[in-house]
């Protein structure tokens, strides 16, 4: 069934993520830096959707070894503290999306230091003629399908300027070997597979993500997108433990808008005590007003795989109900239509 809905194959995309990091491992490895980067003290990512994705995961998995402050910027504009001191990368998987074009244009007239990550496009253009490092990722795919061309090249680039203080990245290796596994289950429309038992209960639902902020707080964003962008569904995410200090007080009016609404926590044994006993508060109070509550949980492994694993059994959560309803996962009509009315303005 699904392959007569699914005509741009997002279903590869998907179950070829092992592969994309492997490419990703290949292209890194052959990384050739022109430019001198010594007096760097921040590090600032801009970009915009998938292209911003992979600067968040590097953050989360990488935090306790980053050495400098590392800032993801989604806008036009860079603050002034963005200096001369800053390392700013420019990802955009096109090398046309016009906020990072627009930040590329005031970084070069500050003198900034910039890498590109991309495909192509016009930020490829301007940064070889600015004589500025790129690394050039392989074109061809749904910007938030090549996510691991954002996250591997990155995390190489970060090592490789001695910025990460890491000791290898067998993380990357532990977890193609374990999504190669889980694929062949995740990747059956089935009841032995539970992702699309999961998809088969909250497809008609509105699903609110939650997680903790540290930790899964990223994993849970990359899944609200995917739900919009795969699913074509409306979610939303908040993190613990800021939403205990005002949305939970929410869950009270408004009966029946309730009723179609699913929680999905997402959850890391990492967590820190104090927020597992916020989240099992949290859960007995939805309880009580019966709004469904799924657990997303990852067992074993290091976090970064259990994060990158989570993110993969997100993408196909987000295939499976686009299946469900019958929706081609892959256009994004509302996004084109938006840059053509945009393109028509001066």
């Amino acid at each position: 069934m699904y392959k007569l809905i699914d005509k741009e194959n997002m279903f590869n995309s998907i179950w070829d993520f092992p592969e994309y990091l492997i490419d990703a491992l290949k292209i890194s490895n052959n990384m050739n830096l022109k430019n001198s980067y010594k007096n760097i003290d921040k590090i600032v990512l801009a970009g915009m959707g998938g292209s911003a994705i992979g600067g968040d995961v590097i953050s989360v998995l990488e935090k306790e070894k980053l050495k400098i402050p590392f800032f993801i910027i989604r806008d036009y504009t860079i603050p002034p503290w963005v200096d001369n001191k800053s390392l700013l990368i420019c990802s955009s998987y096109s090398g046309n999306t016009e906020e990072t074009l627009s930040i590329l244009k005031i970084a070069l007239d500050r003198g900034i230091e910039i890498v590109g990550l991309t495909t192509g496009g016009k930020l490829a253009e301007e940064l070889g003629k600015n004589k500025k490092d790129m690394i050039t990722i392989p074109s061809g795919l749904q910007p938030r399908a090549a996510v691991a061309y954002s996250i591997v090249p990155l995390f190489r680039l970060l090592s490789k300027l001695n910025i990460i203080n890491s000791e290898g990245d067998s993380w990357i290796d532990s977890t193609i070997n374990v999504l190669k596994e889980k694929r062949l289950l995740y990747g059956t429309d089935d009841e032995k597979n539970p992702v699309f038992k999961l998809a088969k209960r909250i497809y008609k639902k509105l699903p609110i993500i939650y997680s903790y902020n540290s930790n899964m707080g990223i994993a849970a964003t990359r899944l609200k997108g995917q739900l919009c962008e795969n699913s074509k569904m409306l979610a939303y995410t908040n993190v613990l433990p800021e939403l205990n200090h005002n949305e939970i007080v929410g869950w009270q009016n408004n009966q029946h808008i309730l009723e179609n609404l699913c929680v999905l926590w997402l959850l890391d044994e990492d967590d820190s005590y104090r927020v597992k006993q916020r989240i099992e508060i949290t859960k007995e109070i939805l309880e009580k007003i019966e709004i469904d509550q799924y657990i997303l949980k990852i067992d074993g492994g290091s976090f970064q795989e259990r994060f990158l694993h989570m993110i993969n059994y997100g993408d196909w959560l987000s295939y499976w109900c686009a299946i469900l309803h019958g929706t081609d996962p892959s256009p994004v009509e509302k996004i084109e239509y938006l840059k053509q009315k945009l393109s028509r303005i001066n």
